[in-house]
């Protein structure tokens, strides 16, 4: 009896314990069989349409400008009241000039 209590025991510690290590090694052995593969057709692909966006045309205001006819007029009469009151100054400059000459003296 002590025979078959300790083989059993034997058995089960060997039961138990096998899971705990269990080191092993699979060797596989396959035949390929060629077999009609059915692959689904790429997704077809469409193109967008391109979008032509045309900007917004430009508007100004309606003003005035320099560059026009009446500017031009303007700014020459201008000139011109310039340039006169510089002769005017000049002329008046010389006869005090001339009537005080003599100052340096």
């Amino acid at each position: 009896m002590r025979k078959a209590v300790s083989l059993l025991l034997l058995v089960g510690v060997i039961a138990l314990g096998s899971n705990m290590a269990e080191a092993r090694v699979d060797v596989g052995i396959g035949i390929g069989i060629p077999v009609t593969a059915v692959v689904a057709p790429p997704p077809v692909y469409y193109e967008p349409v391109p979008v032509v966006v045309q900007p917004p045309p430009v508007v100004a205001a309606p003003a005035y400008y320099y560059d026009d006819w009446q500017g031009r007029a303007w700014r020459e009469r201008q000139w011109r009241e310039q340039r006169w009151r510089e002769h005017e100054w000049r002329e008046r400059r010389r006869e005090w000039w001339r009537w005080h000459d003599d100052y340096d003296d």
